[in-house]
Parts: structure tokens; C-alpha cells; sequence
């Protein structure tokens, strides 16, 4: 036996992703897939995707700015990595780098000497040197420049 894939009326779609968007800032991608998966017409998403926009439910700026808020604060994250998880939410180049003037340079380094910090004593390592270059490592893959880091390397001694 088949089972027939659920529909839902566009209304209700609508609703339930209003919802979705008032309780947490969504991006367009977001929704379009959430909405995808209720089989529901490429026509339809456009159209609710549309009224959500003029709503106001769903702005790209709006959460970009929170993403990058969230991902420098809660999660620890360098500018680079950042951009990809942005570049993967399908957010438009010119709103991330605008997105990105509103931060200094500092303010997105902030966290890496802690960071580096907390690293360094739970690192293994035959050598210095070996230690060193897993903690570069580290640091490149939280998204931070390699400059930066050797800059807080030499400090961090």
C-alpha cells in the first residue's frame, strides 16, 4: 500500500511558516525548503515567500546581521566561516558584506585569543612546533585568518 504525499492549502502554509519565522529568524532558503517538503508548487512558495517578505516576517538583512550576532558571540566563529554558512543559507553577496561593515575587525577577532588559549593546553603534541601547527589548524577551521592567528600565537608565548 502507497501512501499519497499530504497535502496542505496555501493558507495554512502560510500560517504555519509565519509562525516559523515569529518565533526565530528564517532566511528565504529556509522557508523555500520547510515548504518544499510539504509538496506544495514552485508557484505557491513564490507566492507565500512574496507575502512573508511584505509582511515583514522574512528579512534577509534582518538575518544575516542576527546570524553573524550569534555565530561571533554563542559559537566562537572567524569571519570565513561565517560567510560560508551564509554563502550555504543562498544569502546575496551584497547583503553579507554590508552585513559585515557594521562589524570592526577587533570585533570579529574578539574571541580568538581565548580561543587559542584554551586550545593550547589541551593539545598533544611530540614537539612545539607540532602543537603549533594543530593550533593553526584549529583556528583556520573556526574561520579565522592565518595572520591573525600567528599574530596571537606570538602572544600567547
Amino acid at each position: 500500500m502507497e501512501e499519497t504525499p499530504k497535502t496542505i492549502s496555501e493558507a495554512k502554509a502560510f500560517s504555519r511558516m509565519a509562525h516559523q519565522c515569529a518565533r526565530k529568524e528564517c532566511c528565504v532558503f529556509d522557508i523555500k525548503t520547510k515548504l518544499y517538503r510539504l509538496n506544495l508548487d514552485s508557484e505557491v512558495i513564490d507566492r507565500i515567500i512574496d507575502e512573508l517578505k511584505k509582511e515583514k516576517y522574512i528579512d534577509e538583512m534582518r538575518f544575516t546581521r542576527s546570524y553573524i550576532n550569534d555565530k561571533m558571540r554563542i559559537n566562537k566563529w572567524g569571519k570565513a566561516k561565517i560567510e560560508f554558512g551564509l554563502k550555504q543559507k543562498r544569502i546575496p553577496e551584497h547583503i553579507v558584506s554590508e552585513s559585515f561593515l557594521d562589524y570592526s575587525d577587533d570585533q570579529l577577532n574578539d574571541s580568538l585569543p581565548d580561543l587559542l588559549q584554551a586550545k593550547w593546553s589541551s593539545i598533544k603534541g611530540n614537539s612545539e612546533y607540532e602543537k603549533q601547527n594543530k593550533l593553526i589548524r584549529f583556528g583556520l577551521s573556526r574561520g579565522f585568518e592565518m595572520n591573525k592567528i600567528l599574530k596571537c600565537l606570538k602572544n600567547l608565548k
